[in-house]
């Protein structure tokens, strides 16, 4: 079956407190998304890479993407980036090319650290797994509930509890139908690709990430990715 990686990248990027856009701050001389993009690339086993932008981008054209990343055969660019990241994996599914079989995996622009080698190995542990799955790593920190003027109101056992990460891998048909039962109404709940499908009573399985996955949310996660690329 067909393997399509999907990258939503239609985001502000609002608490990195920059004029630009996430996806395209500099980060060891080149756009962001450029390092999770070659990642994707990489990866034997994806057959295409899609990138869901904004309609309104003046960012995207000022690259020489095949500079950056060699070949752009298997690269595709939609413009057709929503309000929120549900709204453009939703559209971004409603526009590729891809049957209800196809396996598409959901990964943040602002993961960088990814490596290809992590994409294989998903692919193959979920190929033929009922559901889909995604990265994820256990929760190591103790974790505290917070009551008012950040009081400690009490401590939670963290047993069983994972942070989530991406690839998200579903099938096309049933990542595109979980997403158009939930939005608008529940655009809230949907925090990634996974709780779209729990949502409609799916249990997608956890596969072990790596916490040098990280997400650029952050200034300083910005310094944290250099370091890691670097190494």
């Amino acid at each position: 079956m067909k393997k399509i990686a999907l990258v939503p990248a239609a985001g502000s990027g609002s608490r990195m407190a920059s004029a630009t856009p996430k996806q395209y701050l500099d980060l060891l001389g080149q756009p962001l998304i450029a390092h999770t993009l070659r990642a994707l690339l990489g990866a034997a086993q994806i057959d295409q890479v899609v990138v869901v932008i904004s309609p309104e981008d003046e960012w995207w054209g000022s690259y020489d993407w095949a500079a950056l990343l060699g070949s752009l055969e298997r690269l595709q660019v939609l413009r057709v980036g929503g309000a929120s990241r549900a709204e453009s994996v939703l559209n971004g599914l409603a526009a590729i090319d891809a049957a209800e079989e196809s396996w598409v995996l959901v990964h943040d622009a602002a993961r960088p650290c990814l490596t290809s080698a992590q994409v294989d190995s998903m692919i193959t542990q979920l190929e033929y797994d009922p559901v889909g799955g995604i990265l994820a790593v256990p929760v190591a920190d103790t974790l505290k509930i917070a009551a008012a003027e950040q009081r400690i109101n009490r401590t939670t056992p963290r047993d069983g509890l994972w942070q989530a990460q991406t690839p998200q891998m579903f099938r096309h048909g049933e990542l595109l139908a979980a997403l158009q039962d939930a939005l608008p109404n529940h655009v809230a709940e949907i925090t990634d690709e996974a709780s779209a499908l729990e949502r409609l009573g799916k249990s997608p399985k956890l596969i072990m990430g790596s916490p040098w996955n990280l997400k650029v949310t952050y200034p300083q996660d910005l310094e944290l990715a250099s370091l890691l690329l670097q190494r």
